[in-house]
């Protein structure tokens, strides 16, 4: 049986395989800079319920499994993880600031994972009315 989980609203299973990567893809990810990463995209996590399945930091880019809240919304994660995180490792490592204009690119890659394959669900569906 699948690990649900609920809100005063839903019940559900959101998880999501999410990449972004530094400005200009700099290799500036590396050492403390990681560690560092890392705890505060836990810390974060915690405090807006966000479940971090697997984490994984390269030198240039993020990645992230995650679970969260659909009424939270995957965008706003992303965004808390991306502003947050910016603005402290910019201000712990100063090199961070003069390497590149802001830590962050805009864009990043986010993709639903888990679940039945996608032709089972289509299927189910489909014969709704045949049961």
């Amino acid at each position: 049986m699948k690990n649900f989980k609920s809100n005063k609203n839903i019940v559900y299973s959101c998880k999501y395989h999410v990449v972004w990567c530094p400005k200009y893809r700099r290799a500036v990810l590396t050492g403390d800079v990681e560690r560092r990463l890392k705890e505060l995209l836990n810390q974060i996590a915690e405090k807006i319920e966000v479940e971090i399945i697997e984490l994984e930091v390269m030198p240039d880019h993020v990645h992230i499994l995650l679970e969260c809240d659909p009424q939270f919304g995957i965008h706003k994660v992303i965004k808390r993880f991306k502003g947050a995180t910016s603005r402290y490792l910019r201000m712990e490592f100063p090199f961070l600031r003069s390497r590149i204009p802001t830590l962050w690119t805009n864009s990043y890659f986010v993709s639903t994972v888990g679940g039945a394959p996608l032709e089972v669900i289509k299927q189910y569906v489909a014969n709704q009315k045949g049961v």
